[in-house]
């Protein structure tokens, strides 16, 4: 479970890695009115792999950690605690709601006719995305649910 939760701390470096790179391309296509380059789809393309590789670990961590599995016990008791709130709902949500600002960019990118649509799109869902990861990540510092940056090496 320990190995489980640590690969998760890890891919959260290379969704972050991915959404900065496909954001930072929107931003220079839309200022710089680029054409959607292979580069752009494929920093889009990462990002999303990546969220969709972390939405399967944190569904098997859901279902497995005892802290979730106290919070679905009682989950009037758990809305009162912080840290099971944010783990049990929070963090769940904001994930889900990046994953699909993400998919439902690429998607329209697709569909989008011209480059600079493509861009513009790109830079609003992605964008989106990333400020939804960065509020649903445990950083430490965080009254009570922070967590270190990287996970101690046994």
């Amino acid at each position: 479970m320990q190995a489980l939760l640590d690969i998760h701390s890890y891919v959260r470096w290379l969704i972050l890695a991915f959404g900065v790179i496909a954001v930072i391309r929107a931003i220079m296509g839309v200022t710089g009115k680029k054409p959607y380059s292979a580069g752009d789809a494929k920093a889009g393309l990462f990002f999303m792999i990546f969220l969709d590789i972390q939405l399967l670990i944190g569904l098997v961590l859901m279902f497995t950690s005892s802290l979730t599995k106290t919070a679905f016990g009682n989950m009037g008791a758990a809305m009162g605690d912080k840290v099971l709130r944010f783990f049990t709902v929070e963090h769940t949500l904001l994930g889900i709601i990046a994953i699909a600002l993400v998919h439902i960019g690429r998607s329209k990118i697709k569909k989008a006719d011209s480059d600079a649509k493509k861009q513009k799109t790109a830079l609003i869902f992605f964008g989106l995305g990333l400020v939804f990861i960065l509020a649903m990540i445990p950083w430490p510092g965080r009254e009570m649910i922070g967590r270190a940056l990287l996970p101690s090496l046994r």
